[in-house]
């Protein structure tokens, strides 16, 4: 390419392969994939609160019902062994989701997405017969006579056990369905309607305000550290290196510290200064109407059901 006055001169590389198509992605930077996982977070949230105003049914029953009769269940739940039993309650959570106006594909995704990560961690060990004997299923490998692991001596072989599969299967299900319990509470009740609840059941309240405050005051700093990612960006003329960026997310990380501990000061000088006793007070008031009633019924005659086959008091 000529200027004016007869002299060459190249294009930049970004504009000379920009129609190649052969320019290959830059890798997000580390500090956008941290802002990234903070806003991610601030979506699900917000998106959480949209199930809270749907018109189902869960949601128009009183918070306190709901609260006692889903940790009635998840009670029960824990100390279910037989697989039946654990697959109806899941299938009735499942059920109750559809009726709340809640995507079934979405509520499955979002309960199965952390329970794979969280029990394998913990039944994977149990389906070997070194922690749970039981009769084989999959032969794994052959040990040496006398084998030994620390202090603790190993059998002759490893294999995979039926009873050790049937006890994983048990406990994810049952974490599954505890899970999905408390997730169909944390769906379908405002946030502040529940820490509301929780003093019904008596929980002190300096806990309960902690909590509220915390939820509360999480998304003004989110909303802090979307500011301060844009303005680095604005200033900022060439990428910086991994390290640069490590260092300046740690520098915002100690910023924060430091602001949401000034913070903390200021709000609590003045909420005193407004009349604050150490109890927050919320603007509504509970209704029990006959559906509760129903409700926490049904929802403690299953936990007791559950628990009383537990205990092999009712036989199937």
């Amino acid at each position: 390419m000529k200027d004016t006055e007869g002299s060459s001169f190249e294009a930049p590389p970004a504009f000379a392969e920009g129609g190649s198509g052969k320019k290959k992605k830059a890798k997000a930077s580390f500090v956008k994939k941290t802002i990234d996982g903070v806003f991610s977070f601030f979506q699900e949230a917000l998106v959480t609160e949209t199930f809270t105003k749907r018109d189902g049914l869960l949601q128009s029953l009183d918070p306190r019902v709901k609260l006692i009769s889903i940790l009635a269940v998840v009670f029960a739940v824990s100390v279910t062994r037989d697989l039946r039993l654990l697959a109806l309650v899941y299938l009735l959570t499942l059920l109750f989701a559809h009726l709340s106006k809640i995507e079934v594909g979405f509520f499955i995704k979002r309960v199965w997405l952390f329970v794979p990560f969280f029990a394998g961690v913990i039944v994977i060990p149990v389906i070997f017969n070194v922690f749970l004997p039981g009769d084989p299923l999959y032969h794994i490998m052959d040990l040496p006579p006398g084998a030994h692991l620390g202090p603790w001596a190993l059998p002759d072989s490893i294999y995979i056990t039926k009873q050790g599969i049937g006890a994983a299967v048990t406990f994810t299900l049952r974490v599954a369905t505890a899970v999905s319990a408390v997730v169909l509470l944390f769906l379908t009740t405002p946030q502040q309607l529940l820490f509301k609840s929780l003093r019904s059941l008596k929980v002190p309240k300096v806990y309960v305000l902690m909590m509220a405050m915390a939820y509360r005051y999480i998304f003004l700093f989110m909303e802090m550290i979307r500011d301060l990612h844009i303005a680095k960006k604005s200033r900022t003329i060439k990428s910086m290196s991994l390290r640069d960026e490590q260092r300046w997310v740690g520098g915002r990380i100690g910023y924060m510290l430091i602001k949401s501990l000034d913070m903390s000061e200021k709000v609590h000088m003045a909420m005193v200064s407004r009349g604050f006793s150490g109890d927050v007070r919320i603007m509504h008031d509970y209704h029990i109407r006959g559906r509760d009633y129903i409700a926490a019924g049904s929802a403690l005659s299953l936990s007791l059901a559950l628990v009383l086959v537990s205990l092999n008091v009712v036989q199937l």
